[in-house]
């Protein structure tokens, strides 16, 4: 395990709300190493160590709460350096980076994609990328296919591919994770995971949370490059991909790669059709008034995503894959409900045919992580004259009182460790990006506009074919009060 991580972008929001609330969670429980160090580095200004460690341990206290075990930030940050120096210059980099390599080194980079390349040319100059030094990488990799490909590129000039991670933290969900246990470790599931079982797949990542503070960056990429360019079509990758030979991290990423690869083009003729682009007004959430989102001048990016997206294989012909996503939504909530087609030939009275709710597989990873396998059973009693069914939960989460890992935790673990199971190859980054720059252009070319839809409801009322349909339920009956 490698004794050593340059965090860069320290002062950023990442850090604070994630990472070194992370980090110190290992710390605490003794899973990284005696001598571990971290050297942080940023542009802002500390007159000290100390300054930068108490400005710190405030943001986290703000953000990560009692997440983050007290001692054990004071332990981790005893043993964190900082510095400051621009990351735009490779050789100012190198030269202000005072960092031994010797017990491996691995550099994180929390900064925005247009720096991955001199910062990783500043590490090469300084020797912090040689053998066995790892670099890791936050998303987004790029904004297009054409800036993607520039940064693997260069990206491949300073270390080679087995050293790089491309993390995406909802790989490192325990949930997400579990998906492949369902799967491919129990006969009942995988021998119904096709087209002629399986009617239609959604994927719904809602956030209550708007774009404050992050209009900059929103501005450069939107809700369809912001997340589902990474995290929805991840999910999406392990629902649909076939089944690895092996649980090696280049096998499992071949068989990601075959999905991504099969996702079929957006049209200018599609676009209307099978997509629906939204913008939030002022409206509101949590009982509490909000603002609308302010688009900056020049930029008309959407909050709200939703796509019909079809796998063109053998598995999954014919199948939709509807994705979701939105900001200053009704609820915060991460799903993947799978609906599977209705029995055959249906012989109750109560329900029936057209009221029987399907089997479902529900996942949930947000608010809280929890799986339901949904099935018909039955009321019935002696007293009844006639069998009535109703859909009822098989609720097969890990008891609430064992403790997980969250994200972060377990992606430096694996990055520590030189895992690569759950981070993102270069190639699945590519294709990633040539499915989404086909939507972007086929927005271009049918004209298809922003629609207005006030915080706090569930999106474009156009929208809701797209959602799960208890969602869609609940929100058409809104509209319509």
């Amino acid at each position: 395990m490698h004794e050593q991580l340059v965090l860069f972008g320290a002062t950023g929001d990442l850090a604070a709300g994630q990472v070194v609330p992370a980090l110190a969670n290992l710390l605490r429980d003794r899973l990284l190493p005696a001598n571990f160090r971290i050297h942080a580095v940023g542009k802002t200004r500390f007159e000290s160590d100390a300054a930068f460690h108490q400005w710190l341990s405030e943001r986290i206290a703000r953000r990560a709460g009692d997440a983050c075990d007290a001692d054990a930030l004071r332990e981790l940050l005893a043993r964190t350096t900082y510095t400051s120096v621009d990351l735009s210059q490779p050789e100012t980099l190198a030269a202000t980076l005072k960092v031994d390599p010797r017990g491996g080194v691995l550099s994180y980079l929390a900064v925005p994609p247009d720096l991955f390349v001199p910062i990783a040319q500043g590490l090469k100059l300084a020797g912090l990328l040689e053998e066995p030094s790892r670099l890791m990488l936050e998303k987004p990799i790029g904004s297009d296919l054409a800036s993607a490909r520039a940064i693997n590129a260069a990206i491949a000039t300073c270390v080679p591919e087995a050293r790089v991670f491309r993390l995406d933290h909802y790989l490192g969900k325990a949930t997400v994770q579990n998906l492949l246990a369902l799967r491919f470790g129990n006969t009942l599931l995988e021998a119904v995971w096709s087209r002629r079982w399986i009617e239609r797949v959604d994927l719904l990542v809602a956030e209550t949370a708007g774009v404050d503070g992050r209009e900059q960056y929103y501005s450069r990429y939107g809700a369809l490059r912001d997340m589902v360019q990474n995290h929805m079509l991840q999910m999406l990758c392990l629902i649909a991909m076939e089944p690895p030979a092996a649980m090696d991290a280049d096998t499992v990423r071949d068989q990601k790669l075959m999905v991504l690869r099969a996702l079929r083009p957006f049209t200018t003729a599609m676009a209307p059709g099978e997509s629906v682009r939204g913008v939030y007004q002022a409206g509101v959430v949590g009982a509490q008034p909000v603002g609308g989102f302010n688009q900056l001048e020049g930029q008309s990016v959407e909050t709200f995503v939703a796509l019909r997206a079809h796998i063109d294989n053998w598995r999954w012909a014919g199948v939709p894959f509807n994705l979701v996503h939105g900001k200053r939504l009704a609820t915060r909530s991460t799903q993947i409900v799978v609906t599977f087609k209705p029995v055959s030939h249906w012989l109750f009275e109560k329900p029936n045919r057209q009221q029987a709710a399907p089997n479902r597989l529900l996942v949930r990873l947000q608010p809280e992580e929890n799986i339901e396998l949904q099935l018909m059973s039955s009321l019935a009693g002696p007293e009844w004259g006639a069998m009535e069914l109703q859909s009822l939960p098989l609720n097969l989460s890990v008891a609430p009182t064992r403790r997980r890992r969250i994200a972060y935790e377990r992606l430096f673990l694996d990055a520590l460790n030189g895992r690569h199971a759950l981070f993102v190859r270069d190639d699945e980054v590519e294709a990633a990006w040539k499915w989404i720059d086909s939507i972007a252009d086929a927005w271009r070319g049918a004209d298809c506009a922003l629609q207005p839809y006030p915080a706090g409801s569930w999106g474009p009322q156009t929208a809701m074919p797209f959602l799960p349909s208890a969602i869609s339920g609940v929100a058409h009956a809104k509209g319509s009060a």
